[in-house]
């Protein structure tokens, strides 16, 4: 019904107009976005047919935005540190390009906080971003940048990675839908700061959408091969998921006590599941959850199978150049002389406290594979888990400084390896997103998936916002 250049000049016109406001598109390319739309739009007056076109290109003339921190041609790969400021991509992602074969448009790249390891995506090379809900709150992080573009309609999909939440996070705090893949099946290839040793158990590259339905098209292109992993092709019957829920973790010192607006919207999802399929939902308490957070720091920071120690961060500020000595920079940072932001400073410095605990964090990892154990038998091949995203709504900008450790809701997944969808449920009393973590046993997408379609329909999904 519409010219692809139609839809490409109607999304550069939408981030010109918004992009201003939430400063989530940090360097475009729109001249190369509308001259790859008019290649489409001559590649569909040639008239191959429908359906030939679908399968070569599912994504044929669908725009796109890329996290900053991935590999996208021609287009900075800073990562948000100010040394990487000269830093120009000469080639593209693995999903990148994938995505890009496939027939999708990048129309850019989008904020991250400095290296991809905060939930505010802030940092010195590009300033903040704001909440399209609320210009005074967080869009989350690490790829925030993707949350905030979604949600403000500049894009159709999102290109995000996430280690402790950097999708998942994002997509609650701006109303759109994240996915998590099972662990090893989408490629890390192409990102800055990549994983290694232990960690690349545990960081995952994974679609973000406006719309629930795109989530699996997208994490077919993104998987390419290791989709036959996943049981895609599976029919879900709704009705023979086991479902579990669990309102909150238990209790944790580290970590904000869950919103009542967010344990309401979750008994929402219990009952209206209860009344519409017929099932019982199951409450479940896991006690180990109670230490996420722990489990999660232990886990990140051990030896790989090989003995291989895990990359310090402080290595990663530093960027293969001079060392960073996180105490020196914090002198800097409170005179307004640093390069950093204070949250990367802050976690260089606890970094180094986690050295001094060795014992204790083999007793933490030894639990986190106890869990790992627990929970996989809890979810088997047919059930989903319903725990909340994330103790609050979207915070305000810098509060996160003053609550670190709330991220644990959605990290603790990432060590243990789970697929995990995260599905919006319209907003609050305060006009702000509201939503819910969907787990299943590793290799299980297609059920969180599958819920995450059905909740779409039922509680309206993605919300434009200002839209009352």
């Amino acid at each position: 019904q519409v010219t692809c250049i139609e839809v490409v000049e109607a999304y550069v016109e939408r981030i010109k107009e918004v992009n201003p406001l939430i400063n989530a598109v940090v360097k475009d390319r729109f001249e190369e976005a509308l001259q790859e739309a008019r290649q489409v739009d001559k590649l569909l007056s040639e008239d191959l047919g429908d359906d030939y076109l679908e399968e070569k290109f599912p994504l044929l003339g669908v725009p796109i935005t890329v996290k900053e921190a991935f590999s996208l041609h021609g287009m900075p790969n800073t990562s948000g540190l100010v040394s990487r400021c000269n830093v120009i991509a000469t080639s593209d992602a693995t999903v990148v390009s994938r995505l890009k074969q496939a027939g999708a448009i990048p129309l850019g790249v989008t904020n991250c906080s400095e290296l991809c390891m905060w939930y505010e995506s802030s940092n010195r090379v590009y300033g903040r971003t704001n909440n399209p809900y609320d210009l005074q709150r967080i869009v989350g992080g690490s790829s925030g940048g993707e949350g905030g573009v979604l949600a403000a309609a500049c894009s159709v999909i999102g290109v995000g990675s996430d280690i402790g939440g950097s999708i998942r996070m994002p997509a609650f705090f701006n109303g759109v839908f994240g996915h998590k893949p099972t662990t090893g099946v989408v490629p890390n290839d192409g990102q800055f700061p990549n994983a290694h040793g232990v960690r690349t158990s545990y960081l995952c590259t994974g679609p973000m959408c406006r719309y629930a339905e795109d989530l699996e098209l997208v994490l077919r292109v993104m998987a390419g091969p290791g989709v036959s992993k996943l049981k895609l092709n599976e029919k879900v019957s709704l009705e023979k998921i086991k479902f579990h829920c669990m309102d909150h973790d238990g209790g944790s010192v580290f970590v904000s006590p869950v919103d009542k607006e967010i344990l309401q919207a979750q008994k929402k999802v219990v009952e209206h599941i209860e009344s519409d399929l017929g099932v019982q939902v199951q409450r479940v308490a896991i006690h180990k959850m109670k230490y996420s957070f722990q489990i999660w720091s232990a886990m990140m920071s051990s030896k790989d199978s090989n003995g291989q120690e895990a990359q310090r961060f402080t290595d990663l500020l530093g960027d293969h150049g001079k060392p960073v000595w996180p105490l020196w920079e914090l002198m800097k940072w409170l005179v307004g002389m640093s390069s950093h932001t204070l949250p990367a400073i802050a976690l260089g410095l606890t970094e180094k406290l986690m050295k001094l605990n060795q014992s204790g964090n083999a007793k933490l990892v030894s639990m986190g594979k106890s869990l790992q154990k627990e929970m996989e038998a809890l979810l088997g091949q047919d059930g989903v888990l319903l725990y909340p995203s994330h103790p609050t709504i979207a915070p305000k900008h810098h509060s996160p400084i003053c609550m670190p450790f709330n991220f644990a809701y959605t990290a603790i997944f990432n060590v243990l390896g789970l697929p995990v969808t995260q599905c919006p449920l319209g907003l609050g009393s305060e006009g702000l997103p509201l939503g819910i973590q969907l787990v299943a046993a590793a290799y299980n997408d297609h059920l969180t998936l599958a819920v995450a379609r059905y909740l779409e329909q039922a509680f309206g999904g993605w919300v434009l916002p200002g839209k009352v």
